[in-house]
């Protein structure tokens, strides 16, 4: 059984969270405050986080920066804050998703099954073999052990920002839309959401991009989307 914590401070949501989770099969344990929540974040595990930004004690934004140096796991963010550098800023620091309060329950769990099942999936693979990766100029992506290499150098990714970055690889020269990556990558329709992307491709290129200004691997096509260039 899938182990899901949530880091919220407000009961009645903490509640109706807590009852739709179970009926759908997880279990489900609850933290109120941010610096308890962080603790069981840190040192118990958990499959998934549901972690609220505004917190007592310690906010989410700090929550998500300290679990993201430890762990790799699925981190939804969730918050009444609306304004797209919010989203941005917890998306920058290594969360997953974002959804806006309020938002259905429904939806809530929906994602919850897709991160966790995308997750499962791309950690699980056994069948991927040493040599199973992919080279584009300066850049090599072990598939098997999950890590990228820039010019033989190792660079850090998040578990999201690897997808990512993999997908363009796989598919190279090829236009893909917001709307399509978020799909593809996040395991859901986007619902008109496409700064989440946005937030991504910025954070790839500067990883993997010498000049993120004049990027020579991702290329944005003003209108349409973006491609990664062979």
């Amino acid at each position: 059984m899938k182990r899901i914590l949530i880091i919220e401070d407000e009961q009645v949501i903490v509640e109706v969270e807590k009852d739709y989770l179970e009926a759908s099969g997880f279990e489900v344990e609850v933290a109120t405050s941010g610096d308890v929540g962080l603790k069981k974040a840190v040192e118990e595990p958990y499959d998934l986080i549901i972690l609220d930004l505004m917190l007592p004690n310690t906010d989410g934004y700090e929550i998500c920066k300290q679990v993201r140096e430890v762990k790799n796991i699925p981190i939804l963010m969730v918050s009444a804050k609306k304004e797209e550098i919010d989203k941005i800023r917890g998306l920058g620091l290594g969360a997953d998703d974002y959804m806006t309060k309020p938002f259905s329950v429904g939806e809530l769990v929906a994602r919850v099954k897709a991160h966790l099942a995308r997750y499962e999936r791309l950690t699980g693979d056994q069948g991927a073999k040493p040599k199973d990766e992919v080279r584009i100029r300066g850049i090599r992506i072990d598939k098997l052990s999950r890590k990228v290499y820039v010019n033989e150098t190792e660079v850090s990714f998040t578990s999201k920002e690897f997808d990512l970055l993999l997908f363009l690889a796989l598919h190279p020269n090829r236009v893909f839309s917001k709307d399509e990556l978020f799909e593809k990558i996040w395991g859901m329709d986007s619902m008109g959401d496409n700064a989440t992307v946005t937030v991504f491709i910025s954070k790839l290129r500067e990883k993997i991009e010498s000049d993120p200004s004049k990027p020579q691997y991702i290329e944005t096509i003003w209108g349409v989307g973006y491609r990664l260039n062979l």
